[in-house]
């Protein structure tokens, strides 16, 4: 991983042609997503300082949890962003506590998602209702994210998709509130490439935080990927030799090459950041990051 690094960055013999300022400034800045999970304790550790850290929300845990590491990560001086599932919410009295805790807490930014349970815990289906609903308690928030989906979805047909993304931008910028879209995982590059072009040909202003797995051994991608209900965005493998044989080198899944193909467009693009989904596999992430500095 190093060699590469120092490849792309002009320290070997012959350096790419990708911009190693772009390239820096891509990967420096690079928000760690944890989960709460036994694992997440070690994450934790392994942050740099001041760390940009998205903390999921998972059936399993709930929101409750999600907001405990939240508070956690703010004490210890990151700048922590909750991920709220609005499939979990259980009713609208709690959508107007989660957004005097938010307020409570100074949070900068939240991050929606429908989520993954598979029936809804309260009055929201799916995320668009939920944002109105917390808007209109007043969060204090600057920035709501709100996810992207390259790949699709395995449940929700893409034009669904599609007018609920603009639907969700529309509903952010009226509140005077600024956004952003979080991508799923996904190895195409061509594939989130299009993605973005179309999307933006659309209609879409929102900056992207590109979603990319971090530096994460092969075993725990494929096996905490599916069982955090991405498994379909992995079928790309099964169809694309050269990342298969990436996660089959020593040390596992190497995100560079990926970070590459978008470097020296990103500006262009509306790429603003990088969102690694480290699978708790921090310290090996962190590496990374910093052998660009």
């Amino acid at each position: 991983m190093i060699s590469t690094i120092k490849r792309l960055l002009g320290g070997g013999a012959k350096a790419d042609p990708v911009s190693s300022v772009a390239m820096r400034a891509l990967v420096t800045n690079l928000h760690y997503e944890v989960v709460p999970m036994k694992s997440i304790e070690p994450a934790i550790e392994a942050l740099p300082p001041n760390a940009h850290v998205s903390v999921t929300c998972s059936p399993a845990k709930g929101i409750a949890v999600t907001q405990e590491y939240t508070e956690r990560l703010i004490g210890l001086g990151h700048h922590p962003i909750p991920h709220f599932a609005a499939r979990m919410v259980e009713s609208r009295e709690e959508t107007a506590k989660l957004a005097g805790w938010l307020r409570e807490h100074s949070l900068d930014e939240v991050y929606v998602i429908a989520g993954d349970a598979p029936e809804p815990a309260g009055p929201y289906e799916g995320a668009l209702a939920f944002i109105r609903d917390l808007i209109d308690n007043d969060p204090g928030v600057r920035r709501i994210g709100i996810s992207g989906y390259p790949d699709g979805h395995a449940l929700i047909p893409r034009e669904v998709i599609e007018e609920q993304l603009l639907a969700k931008q529309a509903v952010i910028r009226d509140a005077g509130l600024d956004g952003w879209v979080s991508t799923q995982m996904c190895f195409d590059t061509d594939l989130i490439r299009d993605w973005i072009r179309t999307e933006r040909a659309r209609g879409l202003v929102f900056p992207v935080r590109l979603g990319v797995p971090g530096v994460v051994d092969r075993a725990r991608l494929m096996s905490m990927g599916t069982r955090l209900g991405i498994g379909t965005s992995l079928r790309f493998l099964a169809k694309n030799r050269s990342t298969v044989m990436q996660l089959m080198a020593p040390g596992g899944y190497d995100p560079t090459d990926m970070v590459v193909a978008f470097a020296d467009d990103a500006k262009v693009l509306g790429v603003e950041a990088l969102h690694s989904f480290t699978f708790n596999a921090v310290e090996d992430t962190r590496k990374w990051q910093e052998a660009f500095a």
